[in-house]
């Protein structure tokens, strides 16, 4: 019985000597975890879908595998609206592997525009919210985050609408030529129609036309608009209601005065 009593000792002597080593070599090991979040960027993709994309490159250079390694991110716009949110997930990250993540979150700009649709026309930024979580040999939970602005860019940056010029048509009616012009400042192509409603000082309508737009990422557009209007119902003032039609957004509300 004695010696039972004393193997018995002795081995939950090593047991604990085992533990404690693994857990200082465990905790020890998070100082050669590494998370490098990379520059985010927004791309197209064939659903025309906006993709939020970020790459995470993760340096495990520790004593053990990684497991459950999880990245959440959360985007929001300047108002603390959120805008979507995603999570990425990998089941093993491997001891003395450096592996890259890329972290996608699809992004509808529609519901991005219904809180602000200012970010159809002006530059501004946006917020976002990062971590990643996993667990050290399966059992430490390890934890990191960050926050981030990320540049936005409007795809109808200094949108204008020139001042109409009329061309006698017949008897009448005229020919309306509006020039149109602005600047896409987004990270995609802008593709679609500008659709103008005219209206005179009266508040009659008394023209309506669109044109197709194709403008490149980071490049300006400048185009016309031409449509006819009754010779009579012309006044020197007015305004125009635009309405955008694209592959990513729909927006139907912005007025412009002329005269």
């Amino acid at each position: 019985m004695r010696i039972s009593i004393k193997m018995i000792g002795i081995a939950t002597t090593f047991f604990w000597i085992f533990l404690i080593a693994f857990f200082v070599t465990a905790v020890y090991s998070v100082k050669d975890v590494s998370f490098d979040f990379g520059e985010p960027q927004i791309v197209a993709n064939a659903d025309d879908q906006l993709v939020f994309s970020m790459p995470v490159t993760v340096t495990n250079r520790g004593f053990y595998d990684m497991g459950d390694f999880r990245i959440v991110t959360i985007l929001w716009d300047n108002d603390g609206s959120l805008i979507t949110r995603g999570s990425t997930f990998t089941p093993v990250i491997n001891k003395n592997e450096e592996v890259t993540i890329v972290h996608n979150m699809i992004i509808d700009i529609n519901d991005l525009l219904q809180n602000a649709s200012n970010y159809i026309f002006n530059d501004s930024e946006l917020r976002i919210y990062a971590a990643v979580g996993m667990r050290l040999a399966q059992l430490i939970p390890v934890e990191a985050s960050t926050n981030m602005t990320f540049p936005w860019g409007a795809p109808f940056y200094n949108f204008t609408l020139g001042e109409p010029q009329y061309e006698l048509y017949n008897l009448t009616h005229m020919r309306a030529v509006v020039p149109i012009s602005f600047e896409n400042h987004a990270f995609f192509d802008v593709t679609g129609n500008v659709q103008v409603r005219m209206f005179n000082s009266a508040e009659a309508l008394i023209g309506e036309g669109q044109t197709d737009i194709a403008a490149y990422s980071n490049s300006p557009f400048n185009g016309s608009l031409e449509f006819y209007v009754s010779t009579e119902d012309v006044t020197t003032s007015g305004r125009f209601e635009v309405a955008f039609v694209t592959p990513f957004f729909s927006y139907e509300a912005l007025v412009i005065p002329y005269g």
